[in-house]
């Protein structure tokens, strides 16, 4: 089977962006099928930086075709932006090269409103969300109020839809929130006018892919966000407000199970987190500023501090199970060189009692208490290994033993921001 899923393994931002870029080489089609413009995959070709937050990252390579699926919630405006961003730097000259799902959710300026408002008044309580509307956007979705791509192309439509959901949403920004009303008459048009650029892009995305892998074409499913970060499976409620498993990027493309050959679960050497919600393995002392300050941990989509701690040995089993892994793609295994000694979380320790599984009660995971296994650290700078046996002889050692731990095979390992800066240990395109 010619079809693989690359998606978060931990608590997003582990690098997807560049994996996807690596293997989008191999494949013809590159879909994104989940979350919003709160994903932001950043990678660096030839010291060149971009940065995505909807387009699946595979639009750098000529001739791929790439796909925004019905799952995703799409913010006209951050759309369009891209695209003129990729067109000024002489990318994206064929504009049948990026489809758009017509049945995908429409973010408009109530639901970021919204969004920011209910951030506010939970004060303390937060879950630290980016403020992007992507939340109330899915709530409108389940709630069956939701505008969507289709419905932004028909102007009497859309404006019907939109000052119904206004009457409601003005209501709860004004009399609870106390927050700032929005303008129906300026919204109507300016996103009219939104509809009318994203119209040449509306397909139907699941007829499309579905056709893809029927004539044999090879196609890349684009994770977003993390599995530790799912509406169903995450440490909830710090979650996101999608399936960021194997099976909602399934959901969200319109593409049978049976139809992936294989899923790809990226993961960091180290673990990062951004927002509120438990992180056991958390670094909080010089080491942890030295990891953030080296590997950039600052989130693309908004410039915030990134958590970072040790190698968490239970969330990436987990996301194991939940995904059926056939390998993971370890990155940023370079932030590590300079660091005399590495630690690994093999378990935790909850109330006295050894566990070496994901707790799935907040509570629990909140008491949780890292058990360590301590490796030797190395001094050698990385990023000219382009062979697994480049590595220092530590290094080799701490993968092969992030291996043994986890169960799965790394089959990618990322020792720099640049595209070049990687070993392939396997293609799954070819597996």
């Amino acid at each position: 089977m010619k079809n693989i899923i690359v998606l978060g393994a931990q608590w997003g931002d582990e690098g997807k962006g560049k994996v996807v870029d690596i293997y989008s080489e191999f494949a013809d089609t590159v879909a994104r099928s989940t979350g919003g413009n709160n994903a932001g995959h950043t990678l660096v070709v030839r010291g060149e930086k971009f940065i995505f937050h909807l387009i699946p990252s595979g639009i750098l390579h000529a001739g791929k075709k790439c796909v925004i699926a019905n799952g995703v919630v799409v913010d006209p405006k951050v759309l369009l932006a891209e695209i003129d961003k990729l067109k000024s730097r002489n990318y994206l000259k064929d504009d049948s090269q990026l489809k758009v799902g017509h049945l995908a959710h429409i973010i408009l300026p109530y639901h970021i409103a919204l969004d920011r408002a209910r951030e506010e008044k939970l004060g303390s309580r937060k879950i630290g969300t980016t403020a992007r509307g992507i939340g109330p956007c899915y709530e409108d979705k389940i709630a069956r109020i939701g505008i969507r791509a289709c419905d932004l192309a028909e102007p009497d439509t859309f404006s019907e839809m939109l000052r119904a959901n206004l009457e409601l949403k003005n209501f709860l920004l004004k009399h609870y929130y106390g927050a700032e009303e929005i303008d129906f008459p300026s919204t109507r048009d300016e996103y009219l006018s939104y509809g009318e650029r994203i119209r040449p892009y509306l397909i139907d995305t699941s007829l499309f892919l579905n056709e893809e892998i029927n004539r044999g074409a090879k196609v890349l499913f684009e994770g977003a966000q993390g599995t530790l970060l799912d509406i169903d499976h995450g440490t909830y409620p710090f979650v996101t407000s999608s399936n960021t498993t194997a099976g909602g990027l399934c959901t969200g493309s319109g593409v049978a199970p049976t139809k992936i050959g294989g899923v790809i679960g990226v993961a960091k050497a180290y673990i990062t987190r951004v927002g509120a919600g438990p992180f056991p393995t958390e670094l909080f002392g010089d080491e942890g500023q030295q990891i953030r300050d080296r590997g950039c941990e600052y989130g693309s989509t908004t410039g915030r501090p990134r958590r970072c701690g040790w190698f968490d040995v239970p969330v990436v089993r987990y996301a194991d199970r939940l995904n059926a892994l056939t390998g993971i793609a370890l990155t940023k295994l370079d932030v590590l060189s300079g660091l005399p000694r590495l630690h690994v979380c093999v378990a935790y320790e909850i109330d006295g009692v050894r566990r070496e599984d994901v707790p799935l009660i907040l509570s629990e995971f909140e008491r949780a208490v890292p058990v360590y296994e301590q490796m030797e650290g190395w001094k050698e700078d990385l990023s000219d290994a382009r062979e697994f046996g480049d590595l220092p002889k530590a290094a080799q050692k701490y993968v092969r033993r992030l291996e043994e731990l986890t169960g799965v095979e790394a089959s990618l390992v990322s020792v720099g921001a640049d595209r070049n800066q990687t070993i392939i240990r396997k293609n799954p395109f070819r597996a």
